[in-house]
């Protein structure tokens, strides 16, 4: 993992200055993320985020289909121009963004409420311990784009991987938290970890970035 203070590969705020806690992902992809949160979690948040975050789960779901319909659109696009059209790409980075504050906030890794906002734009614009920052794409590959549908194949698979590992570190965090309070560090980071390649492989595939995504959880 990297220091969150140290160069992350977007243009946007990056919370917190480096706190101890704070880790974000490899800064050598165009599209990075973190988290500046302590390790510290009221016990109840075990439950209660995830039932609190209902709310924002129903306008997740609405949104990610505007996303498939706009990342067709997109594609048609960079097929034909080569380009994204600007104001696709900040609309489809905002659900990126906005997803990765609640997912941080339901997996109790963090204690404040996201805020019901898209937070559109290539660049966090921050106040939220979540960032998220995406270096637009000068150019694409329009094969890449063509064959995204079958370039996704290998990394699903190293997402099933990825899921069984997710699923026990989540268990134990659960009752690791609910009973100290607190998360366990390298615990922690597992788990952001692969967030953060969910992360880079979402931006990925609804074209916000254009080189393929390492198989990584830094």
């Amino acid at each position: 993992m990297s220091d969150p203070s140290g160069g992350a590969g977007g243009q946007g705020a990056i919370p917190g200055g480096g706190s101890p806690t704070a880790v974000a992902s490899d800064p050598s992809y165009p599209v990075t993320a973190g988290l500046d949160s302590p390790l510290e979690v009221a016990r109840w948040r075990v439950i209660g985020n995830e039932i609190l975050a209902i709310p924002h789960f129903i306008i997740l779901y609405v949104l990610r289909i505007v996303a498939e319909v706009l990342a067709i659109v997109a594609w048609f696009a960079i097929v034909f121009t080569g380009q994204l059209p600007p104001g696709i790409g900040n609309f489809l980075a905002g659900i990126e963004r906005y997803q990765w504050r609640v997912m941080t906030y339901a997996l109790f890794l963090r204690e404040p409420y996201p805020a019901f906002a898209i937070p559109s734009g290539y660049g966090d614009p921050g106040g939220d311990p979540a960032w998220l920052n995406i270096v637009p794409a000068q150019q694409y590959s329009r094969l890449a784009v063509i064959l995204r549908f079958l370039y996704i194949i290998p990394q699903a698979l190293f997402g099933i991987v990825l899921e069984i590992g997710f699923a026990v570190a989540w268990i134990v965090a659960f009752f690791a938290v609910l009973i100290t309070g607190k998360w366990p560090l390298g615990l922690r980071k597992f788990v952001l970890g692969v967030g953060f390649w969910s992360v880079r492989v979402n931006a990925w595939y609804f074209l916000l970035a254009d080189p393929y995504p390492p198989f990584s959880i830094s």
